[in-house]
Order: structure tokens, then C-alpha cells, then sequence
């Protein structure tokens, strides 16, 4: 169950149970209540299409606008969005510090468990003899698990999992269906791989064959397969979604630290250094030995060219290209990516085309005779 924004559609999320009264919610919380404390609220829905007894949230002004039309009986709210008209009768506003965060904490209490494989080996899997499997773990139909493959303390390894030779994952990790983890690769503690998942896959590399010694021309003879002998190593923490694939290195390892989150459809190339605490979103395709540092975000369908380096703390915007070093903290965006106040200004030097061609034209009449000056 995802989490619902005020801009999804459908009308709301839930379980079918009481969150219980604004009071409550608030207590839980430690959030100040505006109205009516004793609504009762059963499920969270969208600000546009909550019911009456649902609960919504309002993160921004925008939002905020749209709390009068809505039928939800209570909004979490940040501390200091003014609210049109307040809460309103039979209505209330739960007031916190930051109301993604309080509305994470209720779909938590919200959310039932995640099914998956029970503790113990499916008999359908399939263990090799010298594979070590820790206390606690949990082992899905038809799981692979190669030989010299160490699987840590409490590990769920969902449906058509396959960890390959000498691989290795760490306690408390979560390994949804179809996961795959080739030979050598390493898993730290605690993390969440989604369906679809390749570790340890080849890298992209190749290079023209030999010319054949009596071709003057020197053409090649066909694309040759670079081999991969390195492997992948993955920090603590870190979460990986759907279709989402981290290349082994040529020689070496590509790392991804601890605490990155990673989104769905993500390429990530060979010989790859990703810092710590990196936020990478859906669609970023990043070519081989680029290097992030601790906290760099890349909105959606970014594109790092190979061997580029990132600062830490940089955020490099959705659509852009990067193809070149970018060595200081910043905020970057466009093809290629430049610093953000840059890209405004050539943005919008180009929607300004238009009226600057038709100006040139008027002037091109205006003082060239229409023989050209001949």
C-alpha cells in the first residue's frame, strides 16, 4: 500500500479499522489539536476524495486551499499553513512539526505485515550442501541458494529467488520474489531488494575485435565481450526497487553505501561508487565508474555519462544529462547539466527564440534594400 499524496487519485487507503478519535491520533502522535478532538477517523484518504470519518493531510498552501470542499473529518497539517476558515464544525486539524513524517508514522500503525515465505526452507528450494543459512531465515518456493553462499540471521527470501556462488547477505534483509544475486556479490543487514532486482550482472563493456592482419582497411572483425570479474557490494539500509540493476565492476567492487535508496528501473553501470544517504530516482541510467558523494540526490530519468563525479549533497534535476565533473555542492539541471541559476537563463533565452527571429526579420526589411544591396 502506498502512501497517498493530496494530488492521486481514488478516493482513500485503509484497512477497514477506527485510527480512533482526533484525540488520539494526536496523542500518538504529540500533536496539538485544532476542533472537534472526539471525530472518530477510520482510514486516511486524499484531501479531494476523502469521506467523512477519513483523516487526510495538508503538507502545503495549495493543499490547504482545498481543505474546505473536502468531506474529511480531520487533516494532519504543518505548523504554520494557515487553513481558510480553520478546522471548521465536527471537523478538526491535527497540528504537527512535519506532516509527511506524522502521516508516515499512522500508515505504519496502519499497514499489515507483508506476507511472505515463513520461517524455514521451502521444499521446493533448492540449498547447496556447503551454503550457510543463519537463524530465523526464511526461504520461498523455488529459491536458489549456491554453493559458499552465506544468508544471514532472519533473511526472507521471496518466490524464484536465486543467490548465486559465494554471495552473501546480511541479517534482517528483505528479498522480495524474483530477486536475483549473482556469484560474489554482498548484501548488507537490513535491506529491502523489491521484485525484479539484478545484482551482479555484467557491465556494459566492449570493444572492437582485432583487424584480420591482411585487411588494409584495418576494420574489425566483430564486438568483443570485455569479461567482469569484479563483483558488487551493498551497503546497510539500503532499499532497491522494482527492475532495478547494479553492474558488477571489471575488477573491484560497485559499491553503494549505506542508507541510498535506490527507485524502480534504475541502471546503475560497473566499477560504480555511490556514497552514502543518496537518493536515486526512477529511470536514472548511470554509465560506468561515476562517482557519487554521501547524500546526492538524482531526480527522475537523470543520465551520468561515464567516469563523472557528483560533490556530496548535490541534487541534479529530473531530464538532466550529466557530462562532466561536477565538483561542487550544488543544485544542477538541464543537457548538459549546469548550476540551476545558469540553466534558468539559457531556458529562458530559448523560449525568447521566437519573438527575437520575428524582431530580426522586421529589421532585415526594414534597413536591407530587397536585392540584397546589389
Amino acid at each position: 500500500m502506498t502512501a497517498p499524496s493530496e494530488a492521486s487519485s481514488g478516493a482513500s487507503v485503509g484497512l477497514g479499522f477506527g485510527l480512533g478519535t482526533a484525540a488520539q491520533v494526536a496523542a500518538k502522535l504529540g500533536a496539538e489539536v485544532l476542533g472537534d478532538s472526539s471525530v472518530a477517523l477510520t482510514r486516511v484518504g486524499t484531501v479531494e476524495g476523502a469521506a467523512p470519518g477519513e483523516l487526510t493531510f495538508l503538507r502545503g498552501r495549495e493543499f490547504a486551499n482545498q481543505w474546505g470542499a473536502s468531506k474529511a473529518s480531520a487533516a494532519i497539517v504543518t505548523r504554520g499553513i494557515e487553513i481558510p476558515g480553520g478546522p471548521g464544525p465536527g471537523r478538526a486539524l491535527i497540528v504537527v512539526d512535519d506532516a509527511d513524517l506524522a502521516l508516515s508514522k499512522v500508515l505504519a500503525a496502519l499497514k499489515k505485515p507483508e506476507w511472505g515465505p515463513g520461517a524455514g526452507v521451502h521444499p521446493s528450494a533448492i540449498i547447496d550442501p556447503t551454503a550457510k543459512l543463519g537463524a530465523g531465515v526464511a526461504v520461498g518456493p523455488f529459491v536458489v541458494v549456491g554453493p559458499g553462499a552465506q544468508i544471514g540471521d532472519g533473511v526472507s527470501i521471496g518466490a524464484h529467488s536465486w543467490i548465486g556462488a559465494r554471495a552473501s547477505v546480511g541479517a534482517g534483509t528483505r528479498l522480495h520474489p524474483r530477486v536475483t544475486i549473482l556469484d560474489d556479490c554482498v548484501v548488507g543487514r537490513a535491506c529491502i531488494l523489491w521484485p525484479g532486482v539484478v545484482i551482479g550482472a555484467d557491465g556494459f563493456g566492449y570493444r572492437p575485435g582485432a583487424p584480420r592482419p591482411d585487411d588494409p582497411l584495418k576494420r574489425p572483425t566483430g564486438i568483443e565481450k570485455i569479461p567482469h570479474t569484479g563483483n558488487v557490494v551493498i551497503g546497510d539500509l539500503v532499499e532497491i526497487g522494482a527492475n532495478s540493476c547494479v553492474d558488477r565492476a571489471k575488477f573491484g567492487s560497485t559499491i553503494i553505501g549505506s542508507m541510498t535508496k535506490i527507485d524502480n528501473v534504475v541502471q546503475i553501470g560497473h566499477g560504480c561508487v555511490v556514497g552514502r544517504g543518496c537518493l536515486i530516482c526512477a529511470g536514472v541510467g548511470m554509465a560506468g565508474s561515476v562517482e557519487l558523494g554521501d547524500g546526492v540526490t538524482l531526480a527522475g530519468m537523470v543520465g551520468v555519462a561515464d567516469g563523472i563525479s557528483i560533490a556530496a549533497g548535490s541534487t541534479v534535476g529530473a531530464q538532466s544529462g550529466v557530462i562532466s565533473d561536477l565538483p561542487e555542492k550544488g543544485q544542477y539541471l538541464g543537457t548538459p547539466a549546469l548550476p540551476l541559476h545558469q540553466t534558468r537563463k539559457v531556458w529562458a533565452s530559448w523560449l525568447a527564440l521566437a519573438e527575437m527571429r520575428r524582431e530580426i526579420k522586421v529589421l532585415i526589411k526594414r534597413f536591407l534594400p530587397a536585392d540584397g544591396g546589389a
